[in-house]
């Protein structure tokens, strides 16, 4: 069975850094476009990022752009999302997924594996 298991949520300042994990078991990272997508409280759900296996192409939210890094370590099996400057309004729960062919990133239908997810709050 294919598993995401995300890690590294945590209660951060203003302006602080987080890095998020996402280990993979049942599959392989660099067979599945993965990304990285957060539901606040009583909003819907929002993709944040995505890293493309056949190229590393990477995507991003113009809400986290310039702030977010999305990576992978294919050896580790593991996806990352490295996040500074952080901001209260990045306070959510961010879930890890996988999809084999995904051409829409924002559109939840496209992953196959979602993982259970880590909460990040960004407050002072």
């Amino acid at each position: 069975d294919v598993q995401l298991v995300e890690s590294g949520g945590a209660l951060v300042q203003p302006g602080g850094s987080l890095r998020l994990s996402c280990v993979a078991s049942g599959m392989s990272v660099s067979d599945y476009a993965m990304s990285w997508v957060r539901r606040a409280p009583g909003k819907e759900r929002e993709w944040v990022a995505t890293i493309y296996h056949r190229d590393s192409s990477t995507y991003y939210a113009d809400s986290v752009k310039g702030r977010f890094t999305i990576s992978q370590d294919t050896a580790k099996n593991t996806v990352f999302l490295q996040m500074k400057n952080l901001k209260p309004e990045d306070t959510a729960m961010y879930y890890c997924a996988a999809g084999a062919m995904v051409a829409d990133r924002a559109a939840p239908y496209e992953y196959n594996s979602w993982g259970q997810g880590t909460q990040v709050e960004v407050s002072a």
